[in-house]
């Protein structure tokens, strides 16, 4: 399973949404649920779900869910 496909996953999960389609370039404006805490709770999520550890520097310049899964990617091999 991709990086994208497991981000998805855990995306429709936190804003309960099994019809969500999430590409590289899916912000966080196109998602309805996607607020303040429910960022904080995503974050969170996704941490558990990859074994990685977000610092708010590493995450708050993000644009997309492409970047995102990037940044997840360059954690999982050790950056």
């Amino acid at each position: 399973m991709s990086t994208l496909e497991k981000l998805t996953e855990v995306m429709r999960e936190v804003f309960e949404d099994d019809e969500l389609v999430v590409s590289r370039s899916t912000s966080a404006r196109e998602v309805a649920a996607w607020d303040s805490v429910m960022h904080v709770t995503l974050m969170i999520s996704l941490e558990r779900a990859f074994g990685v550890r977000f610092k708010s520097g590493n995450v708050a310049g993000l644009k997309n869910v492409g970047e995102l899964a990037d940044l997840i990617d360059r954690l999982k091999a050790g950056g």
